[in-house]
């Protein structure tokens, strides 16, 4: 097992320079995971959410031949190793109600081919309504026990706009499958969030109820700071990797271009200087160079810029429609407008591609697919998947060309980040 193991891995690493390939693992090669409910003391429903946690939380790994039957066991009792022949590891877990009346959760998991217990934990969470990231925590630890590419993506907080009448849309940040969601920022229209800073201790957003104005919300602090006001149009599209900078579209002349901020000085500096639009900035080449949406050819397309310099060139060469982009290292996932219905609903697709090459790869088949953004591995991507009158959270597992949709069932997503 372990051999195959190093094998899956090498066969990863064999890969990390082209993103643009693409790599689909068979199950039958991945090690099968069985999962055995040792909780008694809380509720069912609640114990039932967290075993279709987990179960998902395996699946979006891209790692596991999943076992999906919910497997009943005490916790310290004997493992029966001939029910689970066919299966490599077995997770056994517990929830429970600790002294303080705090939800906690212990876990072993188990080599059932050699019967050595390979990780042995207990987590603790003080808030109930966090369980989700109970589930999150565990199958990141045992997913990294087993020496598979890290997936500590699961266990990130999701920050998002989400419309709730009209001229009215509030900030909530959530985890990965919006099980778990808690407003931060209500009343008037507010979109556009993006984490200030990789710990996700704070994010930006845009108050649109009269002058657009920026402001920083510090989540375990409480408390809101103005950055940046501008009439028209205010945006914060990235962050540089230091935290210091900001990538901001403003039109305060009524036409849309980039700037950055730089937060120590309170210096704004102009990017680009186009009579059309310019949006949508992001850093690459290590904060050195953006790439952004402009309609500089009769119709939006992605172009890059190195900062300082006034030389422009054109990023993508597919579509005429181009409304949206993410940048990571030398990638970038972009929206494409695949048809042109007047009166009718467009499909919008996501395409990877490459910086370095002219390589381009199709993410998604059909539908509205819209508002990308890279993970923090660079190999994940969420996005906005819009179906009817209701929209949900998309993921993207690049290296195994797997996609998975949680809906949202209240409200509409206007933007995201993660």
């Amino acid at each position: 097992m372990r051999k195959l193991i190093l094998f899956f891995s090498l066969v990863i690493s064999l890969f990390a320079l082209d993103l643009t390939l693409e790599i689909v693992k068979d199950v039958g090669d991945q090690p099968k995971i069985v999962l055995e409910d040792a909780t008694s003391s809380v509720e069912s429903r609640l114990d039932a959410k967290f075993f279709k946690l987990l179960v998902g939380d395996l699946e979006v790994t891209a790692h596991f031949n999943v076992d999906t039957t919910r497997h009943v066991a005490p916790f310290d009792a004997p493992v029966n190793y001939a029910a689970y022949k066919e299966a490599n590891f077995l997770l056994r877990y517990m929830l429970y109600y600790d002294d303080k009346g705090e939800l906690d959760a212990k876990i072993t998991l188990l080599d059932l081919k050699s019967g050595k217990p390979l990780l042995t934990k207990a987590y603790a969470i003080s808030d109930k309504a966090r369980y989700p990231f109970l589930a999150h925590a565990i199958i990141t630890d045992a997913n990294n026990i087993l020496g598979f590419p890290d997936v500590s993506f699961l266990k990130r907080y999701v920050v998002f706009s989400k419309y709730t009448r009209p001229k009215h849309a509030d900030i909530v940040v959530s985890d990965y499958t919006l099980t778990y969601q808690k407003t931060i920022i209500t009343g008037g229209l507010n979109l556009f969030p993006k984490w200030a800073d990789a710990k996700q201790t704070s994010f930006y957003y845009t108050d649109m109820s009269g002058t657009p104005t920026l402001y920083r919300v510090d989540i375990y602090k409480g408390t809101r700071t103005k950055i940046i006001s501008s009439p028209g149009m205010l945006v914060c599209s990235d962050v540089s990797r230091d935290g210091t900078k900001l990538l901001l579209t403003m039109a305060p002349n009524m036409q849309p271009d980039i700037y950055q901020y730089d937060l120590r000085t309170g210096k704004l500096t102009r990017i680009t200087s186009y009579p059309g639009i310019d949006v949508n900035g992001n850093f690459v080449q290590n904060d050195r160079a953006i790439v952004f949406v402009s309609d500089r050819l009769g119709y939006p397309t992605i172009f890059s810029k190195r900062i300082g310099s006034r030389a422009v060139q054109r990023v993508i060469y597919h579509g005429t429609n181009n409304s949206a982009c993410s940048a990571y290292g030398d990638y970038v996932v972009y929206v494409s407008r695949e048809t042109n219905n007047a009166f009718g609903r467009n499909t919008f697709n996501l395409y990877l591609a490459s910086l370095q090459s002219d390589y381009i790869r199709r993410l998604t088949a059909n539908g509205v697919n819209i508002f990308p953004r890279f993970g923090i591995d660079g190999e994940t991507i969420m996005y906005i998947k819009e179906f009817g009158r209701q929209s949900g959270l998309g993921i993207i597992r690049l290296r195994y060309n797997k996609a998975y949709i949680y809906p949202l069932h209240v409200g509409k997503i206007q933007s995201l980040d993660w």
